[in-house]
């Protein structure tokens, strides 16, 4: 393996309550991580516990920035208040372009005793945060999927090869991959120089540069050819990978309010004080 790729740094998933009390494992958006331009939070949802997420995501505000959330096992009902509604299944995936202002609400429920996915927030620069809010919404039968020997992937933004995902994302350049492994086999890919790369190891577990990597482990990579290269354990391994196009912006965060200033934050805060948060009803793109 090649010595000259290093990890930056490896950096296990801490446990927290979300929303009214969901569980997750978050990494991204942590106090060991507080962002990872232009990301800025990753949670993983992973329970065969109702009680872990059953009271689910209540309503709640979202300006500045793009919620990507990823089902893997189980649902996500969703509605916001400008009468948007869906149900994410198995596999199916929800770009939400929050921008100016959405107020929307999650429920999580189980589908064979199991509660699996993601939700990924990207931050959105200056000149679009308060662009009109959109969605992207799509089953999972419409996210092209690259078989080799060595692994399965599942192409959920961007493009490996000739397979291209239905979401499209023309500000960060987010590609985001789910990649399963088979045991002792290899998963090498390049993301485009100068652009964030992580990946998160959520089944099994491998090694990356000789180095062991956990189940529930986030990776960064100091690598300027953006290399990456993970070989499985013997059982195999199931990780995301995802990266995008910094912003190099000045970042105002106070919970579901992202801006590049304190006085636009306390702007988001009188708006959705004063009722006058949600601007328009957002644009729906789905199959």
């Amino acid at each position: 393996m090649d010595a000259s790729l290093k990890p930056v740094r490896v950096i296990p998933a801490a446990i927290v309550p979300e929303g009214a009390g969901v569980t997750v494992y978050r990494t991204i958006g942590s106090p060991v991580l507080r962002e990872f331009d232009p990301f800025l939070l990753l949670d993983h949802i992973s329970s065969d516990n109702p009680d872990d997420y059953a009271a689910g995501f209540p309503s709640h505000p979202h300006r500045g920035f793009t919620t990507f959330t990823y089902m893997i096992d189980g649902f996500m009902a969703h509605q916001d208040s400008m009468g948007n509604s869906g149900n994410l299944g198995p596999g199916s995936a929800q770009w939400m372009k929050a921008a100016s202002g959405v107020i929307h609400s999650e429920m999580p429920k189980q589908q064979n005793g199991l509660m699996r996915g993601f939700q990924l927030w990207i931050n959105l620069p200056a000149a679009n945060k308060m662009d009109h809010p959109e969605y992207q919404e799509y089953a999972a039968n419409a996210f092209p999927v690259v078989q080799t020997p060595d692994y399965t992937l599942k192409v959920l933004i961007g493009r490996f090869a000739d397979a291209v995902s239905p979401i499209e994302d023309d500000i960060t350049q987010v590609v985001y991959f789910d990649v399963k492994i088979a045991g002792d086999k290899r998963y090498h890919h390049q993301i485009s120089i100068g652009h964030s790369g992580f990946l998160y190891v959520f089944e099994g577990n491998g090694q990356l540069n000789g180095r062991d990597i956990a189940q529930h482990s986030l990776v960064i990579l100091d690598d300027d050819k953006g290399v990456w290269d993970f070989v499985a354990g013997k059982a195999g391994a199931r990780l995301i990978t995802v990266s995008g196009k910094p912003l190099h912006e000045p970042i105002a965060r106070y919970g579901p309010f992202v801006m590049n200033t304190r006085e636009q934050i306390d702007q988001a805060l009188q708006d959705f004080q004063s009722s006058k948060f949600v601007r328009e009803r957002a644009w729906i793109k789905r199959n």
